[in-house]
């Protein structure tokens, strides 16, 4: 995967990440773009007017998966938040990072059982090639996906189900996000926050 371009807002991808293969999804998105199957915009973004080199899925970063958590209905959020703020802590964010990491993640989880009936989140550690840590947090459904990527990242979208600020609110709150969604496949969001 080295050399391999990160993701670009607009860009048609042709896959469905699973949180199992996460790392694979440029093998996939070659493969199906080969075959004429495109159907996944993908969408990356920093967050917070942080830019950063080198892509979400970069190869060059090394990722640990930490856990993996099923996120079905609104009782599996407080684990989901409490397995995401222990991680922040362990990987080292300062209070003010755990806490956006922990609040996007909230927001993330709650749309994969909201809009994707079920999901699964998982939180990886990861480490740039010049040894600074962060953590990244990957949420997958395979609900209906998402028909207008921009419309769903744009400021004030929502669906009113919630008491987050939707996709564009957790995009501000972290250094890095990327979207990979396909309709009636499902959507897969992940995140970096990195220590500072």
């Amino acid at each position: 995967m080295a050399g391999r371009p990160p993701a670009v807002a607009g860009t048609p991808c042709g896959l469905h990440v699973s949180p199992a293969d996460v790392e694979g999804m440029f093998d996939a998105a070659q493969a199906r773009t080969a075959s004429g199957r495109q159907g996944t915009r993908c969408a990356t973004a920093a967050g917070a007017g942080h830019a950063r080199a080198g892509g979400i899925l970069d190869a060059h970063r090394r990722a640990v998966v930490e856990s993996t958590h099923l996120v079905r209905d609104e009782p599996d959020l407080l684990p989901a938040r409490h397995a995401v703020r222990a991680a922040a802590v362990a990987a080292g964010l300062g209070l003010i990072a755990q806490t956006k990491i922990v609040t996007a993640a909230s927001e993330l989880v709650r749309n994969a059982y909201v809009h994707g009936g079920a999901g699964t989140l998982v939180i990886s550690t990861v480490t740039s090639p010049r040894g600074r840590r962060g953590l990244r947090l990957s949420v997958t459904d395979s609900g209906p996906g998402i028909p207008d990527v921009p419309a769903a990242l744009a400021d004030g979208f929502g669906t009113g189900t919630g008491p987050g600020h939707g996709l564009g609110g957790a995009r501000t709150l972290v250094d890095e996000f990327a979207i990979n969604t396909e309709v009636g496949r499902g959507t897969t969001v992940t995140i970096v926050q990195w220590v500072t």
